[in-house]
Formats: C-alpha cells, sequence, structure tokens
C-alpha cells in the first residue's frame, strides 16, 4: 500500500508538459544516452519535499521504487535511500552499500548517479579498500563508470585526492563526453581545495584530455592560463 500511494503521490505531482521537456533534457531519444526512460514531469523540489514525508519506507519498498522503468520514482528511491544510509548503523549502511551496487542497472542516468554515488559508494569505502572503485571504473557501462569517478567527491570532500587522480587515469580517454564532464569536474574540486594538486595533475595529462574534460578542469583557473592550457601552450 506504501508503494502504491507513493507512485498515485507522484502521479498526481506530474506534469505531462514537464515531462516532455525531461524527455528531451536527458536525452531519451533513440540511441541517445537515456534512450527509452520514461519521465512523468515531477519537480526535483517536489520529490524531495515527499521523500520527507515518507523516510519510514522500507528498504524492500524503496527497491520497488528504484527498480521503476519510471525515473522520477528511481530518483525518489535513490533520495530516500541517501537519507537511510547516513542514518542507518553499519549494518544497515553495509547493506544499502551492496544493494546500491547490485542494482546499478537502475542507476541509469547522471542525475541518478550525480545526487547518490558520493553518499553511498563513497561514503561507504572511505575507510576502506578502494578495489570496487577501480571495477567501476574499468565496466563497459557508462554509469558505473560515471559512478567510480563521483563517489570520489565523498574523499575530496576529506582532503583525500588519491584515488579521484588514478580514476581520472583511467578514464582519461573515455569515449563519452558525460564522462569527460565528470572528471573535469572532479579535478576542478580538487583545485577548489589544492590547486597544486590539480596543477600537478594537468601539466602531465591536459594535452591527451579531450576538450569538454579540459574545459569543465580549468574553469576556475584565471583567464590568462586557462588560455594557456587551452592552447596547448603551457611551459
Amino acid at each position: 500500500m506504501t508503494v502504491r500511494n507513493i507512485r498515485r503521490k507522484l502521479q498526481q505531482l506530474g506534469s505531462k508538459d514537464k515531462a516532455k521537456v525531461l524527455q528531451r533534457f536527458f536525452k531519451t531519444g533513440p540511441g541517445e544516452y537515456g534512450e527509452g526512460d520514461v519521465f512523468i514531469g515531477v519537480r526535483v523540489p517536489d520529490l524531495r519535499k515527499l521523500a520527507k514525508e515518507y523516510q519510514a519506507i522500507t528498504i524492500k519498498e524503496v527497491m520497488q521504487l528504484l527498480r521503476s522503468t519510471i525515473h522520477e520514482e528511481r530518483f525518489f528511491a535513490l533520495l530516500i535511500l541517501v537519507s537511510k544510509y547516513s542514518k542507518g548503523n553499519e549494518t544497515v549502511k553495509k547493506k544499502i552499500y551492496e544493494l546500491y551496487l547490485q542494482n546499478t542497472q537502475f542507476i541509469n542516468s547522471w542525475d541518478l548517479v550525480d545526487g547518490s554515488a558520493q553518499h553511498i559508494v563513497g561514503a561507504f569505502l572511505m575507510d576502506k579498500g578502494k578495489k570496487p572503485l577501480y571495477l567501476l571504473a574499468k565496466s563497459k557501462n557508462l554509469w558505473e563508470r560515471r559512478i567510480a569517478i563521483l563517489s570520489t567527491f565523498h574523499f575530496i570532500k576529506h582532503d583525500n585526492y588519491t584515488e579521484t587522480l588514478k580514476i581520472s587515469k583511467i578514464l582519461l580517454l573515455d569515449e563519452q563526453d558525460l564522462i569527460h564532464k565528470a572528471v573535469g569536474w572532479m579535478l576542478r574540486e580538487i583545485g577548489k581545495r589544492h590547486i597544486t594538486t590539480e596543477e600537478i595533475f594537468m601539466k602531465k595529462y591536459y594535452k591527451k584530455m579531450p576538450r569538454i574534460m579540459l574545459r569543465y578542469a580549468i574553469e576556475k583557473f584565471p583567464e590568462p592560463k586557462r588560455q594557456k592550457y587551452l592552447k596547448g601552450k603551457l611551459l
């Protein structure tokens, strides 16, 4: 009944016009990265508000929603999982982490990854071995590779940059621009905290980087320095 109620409320919050906009924005057409994804047009603030009302639902119920064909139901489920993870004991955290990695086929859009990977995978692996991230980084699945690099955002926030740099190197020549953007973003986040660390990496690899990765990584650099990177004339 709880899942049915949530689905009914989401349908009530939805908008056909908004859904059409989201279908285009998230590239759901044939051959695009979000091919086949279904939107009902619920705004993110409304999803967050509804998630606060249903914090008490069980993990089993959350998983029903995560495995939905509807994008907003999966987004809602991840909001709940992130919340439950943050408030849970070690047993709960381990269970949510394992369920997350067992269900990556449903965490299949950049907004779903970006709002959850650091808070669950990154948080869980903070004081543990990082091998799972390297397996994800070498996955054939675009979203698993994005989970790998976005999970390291948690480490960055704790001034630990090692894994981000290593995974950035693995993904340096990735074929997908969504990975280029994610890597560039994480490098930029390192630079915001420790510019020297970012620049050591950039000076070594910037000429090999896809253009969009480079642009994201150097976005906050002073303009003269940005131009030297973009023109490949850094001394």
